[in-house]
């Protein structure tokens, strides 16, 4: 069953939109526990709920970057989130934030991790969409990271 088949009203669907938040949230925190800053090795902090644009941030300087927790092994297509944010951003000139993505799956009875950093995903790696008019947020604007095995990026923790 895919995402969009799931029923805006079902059970399924309920559950499935609290275990991806609960997924983002605890991919947030092990980021912050397991990855230092990029820029200058201090600590990062996870920035409030609903915070636009951005999850985390840097104790000690003015990194700030989008964390994306995927419960698989790496692929290519990646769920971002609302449109509307990020196309503001891109039109108004800025570049769209670093990326921390956390893939974690589970490999002959092994849990497997592994943590990119991509510090440049160009807008051609967005794709936006809308979705139907019988979902939960009928007609709401989502994009999607897509040809992130193409970028470059950083392995900054494997398990």
């Amino acid at each position: 069953m895919s995402y969009f088949e799931i029923g805006s009203e079902s059970w399924e669907y309920r559950k499935m939109q609290k275990n991806n938040k609960q997924s983002g949230n605890s991919g947030e925190q092990e980021i912050v526990n397991l990855v230092p800053c990029p820029n200058c090795g201090k600590s990062l902090m996870k920035l409030p709920p609903n915070y636009p644009l951005y999850d985390i941030q840097c104790t000690g300087c003015s990194f700030r970057a989008q964390v994306k927790t995927n419960q698989s092994k790496p692929k290519s297509v990646v769920f971002g989130a609302g449109w509307q944010i990020m196309n503001k951003v891109l039109k108004s000139g800025y570049m769209t934030p670093p990326l921390f993505l956390n893939f974690k799956w589970m490999e002959k009875d092994t849990q497997k991790q592994e943590i990119r950093f991509y510090p440049f995903v160009p807008k051609k790696n967005l794709s936006n969409y809308r979705l139907s008019e019988t979902a939960r947020r009928a007609n709401y604007e989502m994009f999607t990271y897509t040809g992130m095995d193409k970028l470059p990026y950083f392995l900054v923790y494997q398990k």
